[in-house]
């Protein structure tokens, strides 16, 4: 997205295009993406150490010896291990396009089946995590930003604690104070709600201290604006200046960082699931890189990256949606 500004009295310049325009650059540049990751998860396949057929048979009969050479042979004649790496790069993307993310080693199953029977469970975490840290963040900013009290610099300081603590780690605290000690949520992860809360209460409060330092900084700037001032004189009370007003500018920069939080979230979500025994795709990427799995892993890989692309077009949708006087560039 590209934006020309200047601020004079407030106003902004922009330099607009087709939104048509706008959206094959982002369709290109998502494509970008998601080449650039499949041609990783490649090269890491074809680089790591070891032959790949003896980590194939390894993996399948659990035995760490040498394999008989014509059973070596017959792997790397099923997956094409013996052809230049140039055709096997060019099958491997055509296969991705295809919608086929090869086979797993150790369940002798479609990896993309794989991944669609546990992301379900990972997804609904990371985006109850997302909204339960944008809860948080806009909650405290409205009541801190602008205020000169103990309490305000003691919210600010809990939003900087969080921004650096680490998700399992609190993980850890809140498994062990409210499911271990106090007994009020489960300790094993549950597929009900009240399983839910913990995990994405350790997800969402990194998250929210991140989001509400970055609305904070923008929200008492936007506080001194004439617009403000303006509101409050027709007669609107402070809480519904900040809410109605304030928050809605305050709030785009911490929307850019949505597309990044979302992918972060995906990733730590498979951290905090090993902490719950929570069913999705961490306990199956453990497994899979334990046994050196390597299709899973990279079939999760480029799931990734697609849904990063995916989220990042949504993003700058909802930024356009929450200031117009931005175009689609």
């Amino acid at each position: 997205m590209t934006l020309i500004s200047t601020r004079r009295n407030d106003t902004v310049k922009v330099v607009s295009h087709n939104p048509l325009v706008w959206f094959a650059r982002r369709i290109l540049s998502g494509v970008a993406v998601v080449w650039a990751a499949a041609t990783f998860t490649f090269l890491v396949q074809c680089l790591m150490p070891g032959d790949r057929a003896q980590i194939v048979i390894n993996v399948r009969s659990g035995d760490v010896g040498p394999a008989p050479a014509a059973e070596l042979a017959a792997i790397n004649a099923k997956y094409g291990f013996d052809q230049p790496l140039a055709v096997q790069y060019g099958k491997y993307i055509l296969r991705i396009l295809h919608g086929d993310l090869g086979e797993s080693y150790q369940q002798h199953r479609p990896v993309a089946g794989i991944i669609a029977e546990q992301i379900g469970p990972t997804i609904v975490l990371a985006i109850a995590a997302l909204l339960m840290a944008w809860a948080i963040a806009i909650l405290t900013t409205l009541l801190i930003a602008g205020r000169d009290n103990i309490w305000s610099k003691l919210l600010s300081g809990a939003q900087i604690f969080l921004a650096t603590a680490p998700p399992y780690w609190l993980a850890t605290i809140l498994l062990v104070v409210f499911a271990v000690n106090l007994r009020i949520f489960p300790v094993v992860g549950e597929s009900s709600p009240i399983g839910l809360v913990l995990p994405t209460l350790a997800l969402a409060l990194e998250l929210s201290g991140i989001f509400g330092q970055v609305i904070l900084n923008e929200f008492t700037r936007v506080l001194e604006q004439p617009f403000v001032t303006s509101a409050r004189t027709r007669g609107m009370s402070d809480f519904g200046v900040r809410l109605h007003h304030v928050l809605r500018h305050a709030a785009l920069p911490g929307i850019t960082l949505s597309g990044w939080a979302l992918g972060k979230l995906l990733s730590g979500a498979i951290l905090i699931e090993i902490v719950f025994a929570r069913q999705g795709l961490g306990g199956v990427l453990v497994a899979a890189t334990s046994s050196r799995d390597v299709p899973i892993v990279s079939g999760a890989v480029l799931v990734s990256a697609g849904l990063f692309v995916t989220v990042s077009v949504i993003v700058d949708l909802t930024y356009r949606m929450l200031d117009p006087r931005i175009k689609l560039t």
